[in-house]
């Protein structure tokens, strides 16, 4: 997935990766969405080698967005902090491991100053009655998901998900 020019790209993971991707594919501004592993160890990992936390790689989305109609801090501010719990280390609903972890993975400095920032104020708006786990680590290396993972949610109306937005 190579970004269109004038866009730019954020790496999210905040839990099973149907249900982030579902939620952000349909917010305005937001061009293309891969859902994938990063930020672990094994390399090529496949979805059954994210499990247990075999691999270290959490489950993410790949977001290629406009930047003139979404910006990153409304991205995460807006959407991200709102479609999952921050708060649950390496949890999800009823998924639970570190594939499963809230991450924010910058792909500049600026990206991570806001994440940075954004955070601290999510944590002080009192939305969330326990400290947020959301790790803000540099991208590391991206693998694409296996195709049946791509749009699943458009591919399975009523799969499962834990993700649903909060006020």
């Amino acid at each position: 997935m190579s970004a269109p020019t004038n866009s730019e790209v954020a790496i999210l993971a905040g839990g099973c990766f149907w249900g982030v991707e579902e939620i952000l594919r349909a917010v305005p501004g937001v061009i293309d969405t891969d859902v994938g592993y990063t930020g672990g160890w094994l390399e090529n990992p496949t979805y059954h080698d994210t499990h247990d936390s075999k691999s270290g790689h959490a489950e993410s989305v790949r977001i290629v967005f406009d930047p003139q109609v979404l910006s990153y801090e409304s991205l995460l501010e807006d959407w991200f902090f709102k479609l999952h719990d921050p708060t649950t280390l390496n949890r999800q609903g009823n998924d639970i491991g570190t594939q499963y972890r809230s991450s924010i993975f910058f792909t500049s400095p600026e990206q991570r100053e806001t994440a940075e920032r954004v955070k601290e104020r999510v944590q002080a708006s009192g939305t969330w009655n326990r400290p947020i786990t959301t790790e803000i680590v540099p991208e590391a290396k991206w693998y694409s998901g296996e195709g049946y993972h791509q749009d699943y949610l458009q591919k399975n109306p009523g799969g499962y998900t834990c993700h649903f937005m909060r006020d």
